[in-house]
């Protein structure tokens, strides 16, 4: 199989760029933006992240199924070209809400997360399917998800910079304009497929995915490592700001972390390589649980062992990135899939990656409130409940998914 030249792989992976400045915002800042702005309860604002999210999640395995009834001499392009109106229209009216209250801003909050949730899926599952259908070498298919991951990482950062000194109309601004030139590039320099086998594009059932004892497996551990990152990345800020008291530093310690991802793509390439992607994710859930249980023993202040704890954990997260659409592409490939049904798989997996987001927001958040919680506030019952959920869970749901990955015999695809 030749190897994918640096024009063809970063014409490709740039796209991972406009797309992570999408997802940052609407997975992260929604919540405390409209708390703040719009003055809405976390409980609103868990609900319409939770139903919205369950819809969007449950749209992912039809979107799946639809692309992969697209003919066999027609690419990924056409549905990149689809998601772009949606993307730029959601974003821009999630992020430039008119000044409403009750029940109308919860109805115009909802209506924005359904477009741009739309637009999200339509592309992220055309443009990861793109690539699992280029390569599925070991060796090549880890690389071309380490550099794809490392352009979303490098748009995470230049979103949290964004935001922390600019404001959202300059990122809606520079989103809509990188959407365009990278999906230009992408359609333009990326070639349709490997070559390596052709066949007709039949959409794989939910039934006939699952009889997969690899994908099974691998599901598993996605979902249960996910719903771990899921948890700190919805109560990222309202940690900082409540307990540690530090919420001016809060895009500087995104910074860190999401630098550490990207400056860590090398390392888990290098180490997936020598060692397997297998034991290099096991090596990188261990470093997390490791280094974020630290959290426990923070206090008011302690900005620099936080930000020793952001990079590190921020390590962590770039083999949560690079590594398992790696294993996913492999097992694609052993199951004799490739090239003809990806977006199926892709369509699961997004719903998986979602549905752990819906949990993190919509069932965390009215649970903090219950227990005693309220952002601003300083109570000592509701700083320990977000202290536990934003740390101790994590990582107690970090080690279950490290043993399932250690019984799971994926090293074999």
């Amino acid at each position: 199989m030749p190897r994918l030249s640096l024009k063809q792989l970063l014409a490709y992976a740039m796209f991972g760029f406009p797309l992570a400045m999408v997802a940052l915002p609407i997975y992260v800042y929604v919540p405390q933006f409209y708390a703040d702005r719009l003055g809405m309860s976390l409980s609103a604002i868990g609900t319409a992240l939770l139903l919205t999210r369950i819809m969007d999640a449950f749209l992912d395995p039809f979107i799946g199924a639809l692309i992969d009834r697209r003919p066999q001499s027609r690419s990924y392009a056409p549905y990149i070209v689809l998601a772009l109106p949606l993307l730029i229209a959601g974003f821009t009216g999630l992020f430039h809400p008119p000044h409403l209250s009750g029940n109308l801003a919860f109805l115009l909050f909802l209506s924005a997360l359904v477009v741009v949730y739309a637009g999200f899926s339509l592309a992220s599952i055309s443009f990861q399917s793109w690539g699992a259908a280029l390569t599925q070498e070991p060796g090549q298919r880890v690389r071309l998800t380490s550099v794809r991951e490392a352009c979303g990482l490098v748009g995470v950062i230049a979103t949290a910079i964004i935001i922390q000194f600019g404001n959202v109309t300059i990122l809606s601004g520079m989103l809509s304009l990188s959407l365009l030139i990278t999906a230009w590039f992408l359609i333009r320099h990326t070639p349709r497929r490997s070559g390596a086998t052709m066949g007709a594009h039949v959409p794989l059932s939910l039934r006939d995915l699952f009889a997969n004892r690899s994908f099974r497996a691998l599901f598993l551990v996605f979902v249960v490592n996910g719903i771990a990152a899921a948890i700190p990345a919805t109560l990222f800020l309202f940690f900082t700001k409540d307990r540690l008291h530090l919420a001016h530093l809060s895009g500087v310690l995104l910074l860190l972390y999401f630098l550490a991802a990207a400056l860590s793509m090398p390392l888990w390439t290098r180490l997936a390589q020598r060692k397997g992607e297998v034991n290099a994710w096991l090596f990188a859930m261990l470093l997390s649980v490791f280094s974020f249980v630290g959290v426990l023993a923070l206090g008011v202040g302690d900005a620099w062992a936080f930000s020793l704890i952001c990079i590190f954990s921020g390590m962590s997260l770039g083999a949560d990135l690079a590594l398992p659409p790696a294993l996913l592409a492999g097992v694609i490939h052993a199951a004799g899939h490739s090239e003809k049904n990806e977006a199926s798989y892709f369509g699961v997996w997004n719903w998986a990656s979602k549905m752990n987001l819906a949990v993190a927001a919509g069932l965390a958040l009215p649970a903090l409130e219950y227990l005693g919680y309220v952002p601003g506030a300083t109570s000592d019952n509701g700083l320990q409940a977000l202290t536990l959920a934003y740390a101790a869970l994590p990582c107690l749901l970090k080690l279950l998914a490290a043993a399932l990955l250690w019984k799971s015999r994926l090293e074999k695809v």
